[in-house]
């Protein structure tokens, strides 16, 4: 549908040029047929003048044409290229080893296997640093860290945070091979739909480079690990990473990191996750400083589950929505506060909940959607040791208490 008016303008275009010709030529042969060279001489001058309009129609035509093409299908692609251009510099590939001890028929057997990941250079208090994932570094040696020139240097973890999956190396480089990026101070700026781009090592294939849109934020996810551990107020989006791209930049329009890529969903064809840039910002002064980062605030809830219409139906609760409470930490903040857990087991489609407990649907006058909502507000907005106002629905009846945060 949308090439129809196209073609209607370039048939304009081709009767415009048609006429001119038949206008040309009719001028000629009247003026040969009759031999008046003064009317000739006329005629001539009013056909230039035509002319002059047809060209100019036929100007605005193609201008027209070429504004409804649009941009270049390669568009995006030199965006890329040109973010990737102007960053990849300082973009870097990590690589340690790790030891794996494996218990055997023959007994505990121990191998050194590779482990890679990507990284990216900051500068903080002056000094260059390069950020990673924990997980890339965590339980390895011989860290080396090569830059885009190929060069390869010794490097020194500077501190760590499990629970977000951060590390920051010192690296022993000279000074002309740092080339830091900026790092936003907030994520908030970011939004879905943005385009967003990654570069890193997927597969050991050092400076590769791909695009995709925010997909969401304030996502939670657990890492695969031993412990299990739930990181909030994760950034989706859609640009593909693979093994390899963990630790490495995730860049805006204007080259900004707005997060460091972390984890990708598995079976999702392309779904990628990454820390925002805005926990890196508020976290970074401990991690150089004293190692780690242990002020994440905590609200004390064991277990919780999201309120849906189908759990409110069985509840009997008039809210399908909020942070439904199943269970809490004994002597946390949400026990120390009398917030109660559940007390007794419903299937609700095939899924077993504790019920009969509080559900909180505000923090500080903010509506909580769902457990994603309630992470989220609580990395962004809070710090260990605050006091919050939770809004909750206690035995069907609205009350608000007071919750002192810990911190862990």
């Amino acid at each position: 549908m949308e090439a129809k008016p196209t073609r209607t303008r370039r048939a304009v275009v081709v009767l415009i040029t048609a006429a001119l010709v038949i206008v040309v030529v009719g001028v000629y042969l009247q003026a040969t047929a009759t031999g008046a060279t003064g009317s000739l001489s006329s005629e001539v001058s009013s056909l230039k003048s035509q002319v002059t309009s047809l060209e100019q129609a036929n100007s605005n035509l193609q201008s027209l044409l070429s504004s409804e093409a649009g941009p270049s299908s390669n568009s995006s692609s030199s965006s890329a290229g040109g973010l990737y251009a102007k960053y990849s510099v300082s973009v870097v590939t990590i690589q340690s080893y790790e030891l794996i001890t494996q218990n055997t028929f023959f007994g505990q057997l121990n191998s050194i296997e590779s482990v890679q990941g990507s990284g990216f250079v900051i500068a903080y208090q002056n000094s260059p640093y390069v950020i990673t994932n924990n997980h890339v570094v965590s339980g390895t040696s011989n860290i080396t860290v090569t830059f885009s020139d190929g060069n390869s240097y010794p490097a020194s973890v500077k501190g760590t945070d499990q629970y977000r999956d951060l590390a920051v190396l010192a690296v022993s480089a000279p000074a002309s091979e740092f080339h830091p990026l900026n790092v936003l101070a907030s994520g908030s700026a970011l939004t879905v739909g943005e385009t967003v781009f990654a570069i890193g090592s997927p597969f050991g294939l050092a400076g590769s480079v791909t695009a995709g849109l925010v997909s969401q934020v304030g996502r939670t996810i657990t890492e695969s690990t031993n412990t299990q551990i739930t990181i909030p107020d994760v950034i989706q989006f859609s640009a593909a990473i693979n093994p390899g791209n963990s630790g490495g930049p995730l860049l805006d329009s204007n080259g900004n990191v707005v997060g460091i890529t972390t984890a990708t969903a598995s079976n999702s064809e392309g779904l990628g996750f990454a820390i925002p840039a805005g926990t890196l910002s508020r976290e970074l002064p401990s991690l150089v400083s004293n190692g780690g980062y242990s002020l994440h605030p905590d609200l004390g809830l064991d277990s919780t589950a999201d309120m849906t219409y189908q759990l409110a139906r069985v509840t009997g609760s008039n809210v399908t929505y909020g942070v439904l409470v199943e269970s809490v930490v004994t002597g946390g903040p949400a026990d120390k506060a009398g917030i109660q857990g559940g007390t007794k087991t419903v299937t609700v489609e095939g899924q077993n909940y504790l019920v009969g407990g509080d559900i909180i649907i505000s923090i500080n006058g903010v509506k909580v959607v769902d457990s994603d909502g309630l992470a989220s507000y609580l990395e962004e907005n809070t710090t260990a040791g605050q006091t919050v106002q939770l809004g909750i629905i206690s035995s069907g009846t609205y009350t608000s208490e007071s919750v002192v945060l810990g911190a862990y």
